[in-house]
């Protein structure tokens, strides 16, 4: 082997031995920094969870009901969330979220409508639930899109949001959703949990660890609702 060849594979081995140094380097750092993010967010839970008013517990408790009661197709779930809508208005009211308030007297309107509409009248059996037809699955997505744009248009216009597009994607889907459960529709899991699975990225950038964690619990819950609702349809349909 002469010289130039010697001299050529020391430097490729400099080479190799300082890329390996700088992606070690690099690892360690990012492993680093991942762990500090994890401890913040950590702390960040525990912070949330140390704030939390009994109101707000007693509101979020509610909330679960209504979800645990939809998934085995029971009415109370009706009264359940209406309670624990009443009692979130009072706390964004407090707190001065006039947007999520004005949301939450939309779920209000829905939830009393749903649960006369579930029952109808005690001298008839309650509404089964059924799938989306062409002329819902059309009303379904103008709640969405045109919801999308009004939402995004007044909180753009009207208040200091920073996410409106976010933040009316979340709600108009929610509508949609609500819109569906009220009518008893398959569907209804599947844009309440387009509106999760949005919710919870958006909780965790404005740092509400606990109901981020509490819509990924929402979101679960909604994929067995779903599974469960499913199995009663064709239940219903096999009867027939």
């Amino acid at each position: 082997m002469n010289d130039s060849e010697e001299s050529y594979k020391s430097c490729y081995t400099k080479r190799l031995v300082s890329k390996a140094y700088k992606i070690l380097h690099f690892v360690q750092n990012d492993k680093y920094s991942i762990g500090m993010d994890i401890q913040h967010w950590i702390n960040l839970f525990k912070e949330q969870i140390k704030q939390t008013s009994l109101l707000e517990w007693a509101s979020v408790s509610f909330g679960i009901a209504e979800v645990l009661l939809a998934k085995v197709n029971n009415v109370l779930l009706y009264p359940a969330g209406i309670i624990g809508i009443l009692l979130g208005s009072y706390i964004m009211l407090d707190v001065g979220l006039y947007a999520e308030t004005l949301l939450n007297g939309y779920y209000l309107v829905m939830s009393i409508y749903g649960w006369w509409y579930w029952i109808k009248k005690r001298n008839e059996p309650p509404v089964k639930i059924s799938a989306n037809t062409r002329r819902d699955w059309i009303i379904t997505l103008s709640i969405v899109f045109v919801g999308w744009g009004v939402l995004y248009v007044l909180l753009k216009n009207f208040t200091d949001s920073t996410v409106p597009i976010w933040d009316a994607w979340v709600s108009s889907t929610a509508w949609a959703g609500m819109w569906l459960l009220a009518k008893r529709k398959l569907e209804n899991w599947v844009l309440l949990n387009v509106s999760n699975l949005f919710a919870i990225p958006l909780l965790w950038h404005k740092q509400l660890v606990m109901f981020s964690v509490l819509t990924l619990f929402l979101f679960i819950v909604a994929i067995f609702g779903f599974i469960e609702w499913r199995g009663i349809l064709k239940k219903d349909k096999a009867a027939v």
